[in-house]
């Protein structure tokens, strides 16, 4: 095998790879003004990734050199790329699907945590006795028995990315903005090349790539994103029903609320509090409608919930899930006020209704819910 290295290759990819990340740390890229927890995710991984390409050029110095310093760069220099590509690669898929579905499941930490602890405790044991990696006697770098199992579970985690997010994106077509395939593409290909290639340094390039693309998607998302709530807005709305009108294949729940009493929840404790229970009642409908469909803040306290893939599923069982959870969180909220909501909704058939009157349509319909609440209960509009 030819273990000869480019260091002027690897100078130049590893630079490129840094300039790109500075890049985004200084401009805040990274920060997406609704997402304050993908966005912390996001700084801790470019921060990783800038370190990441300095370990590289530093391994790839020292390689072949005597001395015990160049001994002691290479053995824990390898270690981090080794734990870098282990965390960063479970950050992105962890990344990925708390956006699809706004939090990861214990099933989703269960299967990160045991591929950490399998990869760790390897590294941890490859100090004493080289498993994964070597250096050997003229402090040169060597392939281990367990390296390819790395590999394997890096190829598992795009694999899984992959079809976490074309199944996702057959439940909600707005994961457009979101293009999972392209910005895992770069790290797949980067893995691919240096295995077969040794002596070459591609993954620190390909991982910055994969997040220069994530994030100008979550960028270019927020266009389409309520400042506020961090829910769709209007702009969103209006694509879907174009888009809608010209596929007249599929039925369409459409459902709009309102906040019972909102104006005397900022009338009483004031607008920031007001702001507060939008931001809360926008969580509730996410957490109860999932990946199912999208939620849109259409004004002020109205939301339009559209699920595109219709299922046979009465529409009050909707209307029942959103009650329950607002009630769930009346009771642990702390807050001086209740929520409450009314709720209009209708199944629209493209093939018989006029998309552009969805709005209108479901509109009168949870004015009718409201009516009747007020009616049932004493409480300032």
């Amino acid at each position: 095998m030819d273990t000869a290295i480019n260091m002027q290759s690897v100078y130049v990819t590893d630079f490129v790879g840094v300039a790109i990340l500075l890049i985004i740390l200084v401009t805040r890229g990274w920060n997406l003004p609704t997402r304050k927890e993908e966005s912390r995710i996001l700084l801790i991984l470019l921060i990783l990734s800038t370190f990441n390409c300095f370990a590289d050029v530093f391994v790839f110095a020292s390689d072949g050199k005597a001395g015990s310093m160049y001994y002691s760069i290479n053995l824990i220099g390898n270690t981090y790329l080794y734990l870098y590509n282990m965390i960063v690669g479970i950050g992105i898929i962890y990344l990925i699907v708390k956006h699809i579905d706004r939090k990861a499941t214990g099933l989703h930490m269960i299967f990160f945590w045991l591929l950490c602890i399998i990869e760790a405790a390897l590294l941890i044991i490859n100090v004493f006795k080289p498993v994964v990696f070597e250096i050997d006697q003229t402090n040169t770098y060597h392939r281990g028995t367990y390296y390819l199992l790395f590999v394997v579970i890096g190829f598992v985690l795009i694999l899984y990315g992959y079809a976490y997010y074309i199944i996702s994106k057959f439940r909600n077509p707005s994961l457009r903005y979101f293009p999972v395939i392209e910005f895992l593409a770069p790290i797949l290909l980067g893995n691919i090349i240096q295995m077969k290639i040794y002596g070459i340094s591609l993954l620190p390039v390909s991982f910055t790539i994969a997040f220069a693309a994530i994030v100008i998607s979550l960028q270019n998302e927020c266009i389409y994103v309520d400042k506020l709530t961090g829910v769709y807005n209007r702009y969103e709305l209006d694509k879907f029903v174009k888009k809608r009108h010209f596929r007249r294949n599929v039925k369409i729940v459409a459902l709009m609320l309102d906040l019972n009493g909102f104006k005397s929840i900022n009338d009483d404790y004031s607008h920031e509090e007001g702001d507060k229970a939008l931001i809360a009642f926008a969580n509730i409908l996410v957490d109860t409608i999932g990946s199912e469909g999208i939620v849109v803040r259409f004004a002020g306290d109205e939301f339009i919930i559209i699920m595109p893939k219709f299922k046979d599923i009465v529409l009050a069982d909707y209307k029942r899930r959103i009650l329950e959870k607002v009630d769930e969180y009346n009771k642990t909220s702390g807050k001086p006020y209740k929520l409450s909501t009314a709720v209009g909704g209708r199944i629209f058939d493209p093939h018989k209704d006029d998309m552009n009157d969805l709005v209108n349509r479901i509109d009168s319909l949870m004015y009718e819910d409201k009516d009747k609440y007020y009616e049932q209960n004493e409480r300032k509009r």
